[in-house]
């Protein structure tokens, strides 16, 4: 049975983003790329752009980037669409190229963070950028979002700036900076846009195009979901806003009716149940005397219509200012958990946090999320005409997009679909809910096989093998609560933790059919299934789980359990590794059955908050006793606005009670410091020589020294080869040289994946290196 996708609360609740009359520039037609150039506009006969995207990604028309999405959307709606990307953000000059926007600048750092793009989680400049041609980093700035929108205002002062994107979701009120290491102001503040569209876009650009096309002054688009915007104090538009303070922690809580001070004492017994007389008939020695008359007390009726909730879509809350949460670790939690409350489309009320003070105090406005879109919708943007490719003005003299033009990110998800968006999962440590929030979009089955088809007759290079059928999470296509109502309703943060909610939806049915029918398709070999899995959700459908195995895997399947122990977890928002455990059992046995060798390659994260030095060593324990050898390893990045963040930032758990009384808060444990992660970060890699010397001195002060030895019981040896103290990243380009591989190793040294063992310059069989004997060599 199908989940009730278009049935629920969000399906009658918005305007369709189809059913807007196009504007009037739809004559122009479909141009085979939004133009980059004046060249590219005039040879489609435009004088002029309605809208200027300007992104830090490298253009590719494929709807797994946010530009191109954007971009095809509007131009469906009949606007005529150009892009600058990756502009030089020294002068205003590049900003001007394709002339003045006659509608709005849309700006975007572009498909990730630009911070996170550049940095590691170690705060180490990357020399990369996947969203580049040639792999190139340094191609955006620090903080894109806030330096475009300048260089947009420098170039044309009167255009409407209208931000978006994950940087700008992950932004959208005060958050604590990782980078800088302090709270920063809203990026609405910040980067002076006139409006923020955070989460997915579609539906809310639409409405804004179309209404600034009609005339209206984006200061007058103050009731679209999915926005945030600025407001001074006193501003007619908040008129008829109920306000809903939050802005402190241990308020007051229900408080007990005063006592009638004419009521008698049996009196008062009596209301309470009770009887203070002797005996029963016998009067108490206090009560007023016979035929004195007593006082009533009655609730006042002028009260009577402020005791009720007032209605959610005319409420907003207000939570602590920018001012309080930048020096205040309980607030900053506090309004980081009123946030995640607000989440679902069907409840949420707007919020409103103050920054500045006096003179310069203006409000951050949040209205509602945005509704999501139908399963018609999501067909729809997914159905445009897509080019399936990067801009030619990438490519080399051959018109090719390989090598030195080769964009990697292109690359990756150049032979995949979408099928969904949105994630219920909830882990603490992801964006993706504060971002595409957790109610499941979804694609109908023909739109999917529809783009396979596609992508099959007319992406170049295509042999035969799908990478992914996937989404932020492979296996929640149509999956959702029984009910509307329910859903509406729902505030949980997770339907999957601390369990699977009794009143979620997990029949896989509908995804197990898209697998069978994409895999028959005449010149399909295979479909892969390259997103992320929820393998708690996935042992609830047997079928699922066979199909998948004995089709779906290319040799090995990567899921993230995250980790082992119950302290981390729990503060993850992930389920124990007990579902792990049922996930590999059945998946060995469909493996077994189909005749197929097949390994799972498990996932997990070092330093997260919540995670002692204990839980890490019980990790390498558990890794070493199932054979793992974690090749890329996770360090924690507190990205943004997410909960796991806050946890970093503040001490606290924002997922239970907050309170300044310590006795009613929980703290929780921080990994800082470059020497703690780097102690996390070794135990996930306990085979590596280069780190046995930072395990031993900390094995040693844990009073687990008997864990060190040359045993198949210990988790590193007593001896140390020689190593140049240095970890090699499995991706290639940083993974040892070609042509360095059979150079004949030095005395002493041990080699192992990452330092060129496999094939050994003779090829013959290996031999103990000089010093270390054939007992100390086993694992």
């Amino acid at each position: 049975m199908n989940a009730p996708v278009d049935v629920s609360f969000f399906a009658r609740a918005a305007k369709p983003i189809t059913s807007y009359r196009p504007y009037w520039a739809k004559r122009f037609g479909v141009a085979p790329f939004l133009p980059m150039s004046r060249s590219e506009m005039e040879q489609l006969g435009w004088d002029s752009c309605d809208i200027i995207l300007v992104t830090g990604d490298a253009y590719v028309d494929h709807p797994s980037f946010g530009m191109a999405v954007i971009g095809r959307v509007l131009e469906a709606q009949g606007f005529r669409v150009g892009i600058i990307a990756q502009p030089d953000w020294q002068s205003a000059e590049p900003f001007k190229t394709l002339g003045k926007p006659n509608l709005f600048w849309g700006v975007t750092a572009g498909n990730m963070d630009s911070m996170i793009n550049r940095y590691t989680a170690d705060r180490k400049i990357r020399s990369d950028d996947a969203y580049t041609p040639g792999d190139i980093g340094g191609k955006r700035p620090d903080r894109a979002a806030l330096v475009y929108s300048q260089r947009c205002r420098e170039a044309f002062k009167d255009v409407p700036i209208i931000l978006g994107g994950i940087e700008g979701s992950l932004r959208r009120i005060a958050h604590y900076d990782y980078w800088s290491d302090k709270v920063r102001r809203s990026i609405v503040v910040d980067a002076k846009c006139d409006l923020l569209l955070y989460g997915n876009a579609e539906r809310a650009l639409v409405e804004i195009a179309h209404r600034l096309a009609g005339n209206e002054t984006v200061d007058q688009i103050t009731d679209v979901r999915g926005t945030a915007f600025v407001r001074r104090p006193g501003d007619p538009t908040s008129e008829g806003w109920i306000e809903i303070d939050s802005s402190e922690v241990d308020m007051p809580g229900r408080v007990d009716a005063h006592l009638n001070p004419y009521q008698t004492t049996s009196e008062q017994a009596q209301a309470q149940g009770q009887s203070c007389a002797k005996e029963d008939g016998e009067a108490a020695p206090n009560d007023l005397e016979q035929g004195t008359k007593v006082m009533q007390f009655v609730a006042n009726p002028a009260l009577a219509g402020r005791l009720k909730v007032p209605p959610r879509d005319k409420s907003v809350i207000r939570l602590p200012s920018f001012e309080k949460v930048k020096s205040d670790a309980v607030l900053y939690a506090h309004a980081n958990r009123v946030m995640h409350l607000e989440t679902n489309p069907g409840n949420a009320r707007a919020m409103v946090q103050a920054h500045g003070e006096g003179a310069t105090a203006r409000d951050v406005w949040l209205n509602p999320p945005p509704i999501p879109l139908t399963t018609a919708e999501m067909d729809f943007v997914f159905d445009l005409p897509y080019a399936r490719g990067p801009h030619p003005s990438y490519a080399d003299e051959h018109g090719k997009h390989d090598g030195a033009t080769k964009i990697p990110a292109w690359e990756m998800i150049r032979f995949s679909v979408n099928i969904m968006r949105g994630c219920f999962g909830g882990c603490t440590f992801c964006s993706i809910t504060e971002h595409e929030g957790r109610i499941i979009q979804s694609r109908s089955e023909d739109s999917i096989i529809r783009e396979v088809e596609e992508m099959r007759d007319k992406v170049e290079g295509f042999t035969g093998i799908v990478s992914d059928l996937g989404g932020p999470t492979a296996n929640m296509y149509r999956l959702g609560c029984k009910t509307p109502e329910i859903e509406a309703a729902c505030r949980k943060p997770s339907c999957v933790y601390p369990g699977i909610c009794q009143n979620l939806h997990t029949d896989h049915a509908p995804l197990v059919k898209i697998y069978k029918r994409a895999r028959e398709l005449r010149g399909v070999k295979k479909v892969l299934i390259g997103s992320g899995l929820r393998y708690d959700l996935a042992v609830k459908s047997p079928e699922y789980v066979k199909e998948l195995v004995q089709h779906h895997v290319g040799g090995y399947l990567k899921i993230a359990p995250e980790h082992t122990e119950g302290g981390p977890l729990s503060k993850m928002m992930k389920p124990g590794i007990g579902s792990y455990d049922k996930f590999k059992q059945m998946f060995e046995k469909f493996s077994e059955e189909a005749g197929k060798k097949q390994y799972l390659i498990p996932y997990f994260i070092a330093a997260h908050p919540g995670t002692s030095d204990e839980d890490m060593m019980n990790l390498a324990l558990w890794l070493k006793r199932n054979g793992f050898r974690a090749d890329q390893v996770q360090t924690f990045y507190p990205s943004p606005m997410a909960t796991a963040t806050a946890m970093y930032h503040t001490n606290m758990n924002p997922l239970k009670g907050l309170s300044r009384d310590p006795e009613r808060a929980e703290r929780v444990d921080i990994v800082r410091g470059d020497k703690r992660r780097r102690l996390h970060k070794a135990f996930l890699r306990y085979h590596d020589a280069n780190n046995w010397p930072l395990l031993r001195e900390a094995l040693k002060t844990m009073g687990r020294a008997d864990l060190i030895g040359n045993g198949k019981h210990h988790l590193i040896p007593t001896f140390q080869p020689m190593t140049d103290g240095s970890y090699s990243s499995a991706r290639r380009k940083n993974s040892t040289p070609v042509g360095k591989a059979s150079v004949k190793p030095s005395q002493g040294r041990l080699l192992t994946q990452h330092t060129g063992m496999p094939p050994r310059e003779t090829g013959g069989p290996r031999t103990p290196a000089a010093g270390i004997s054939k007992k100390r060599r086993k694992p």
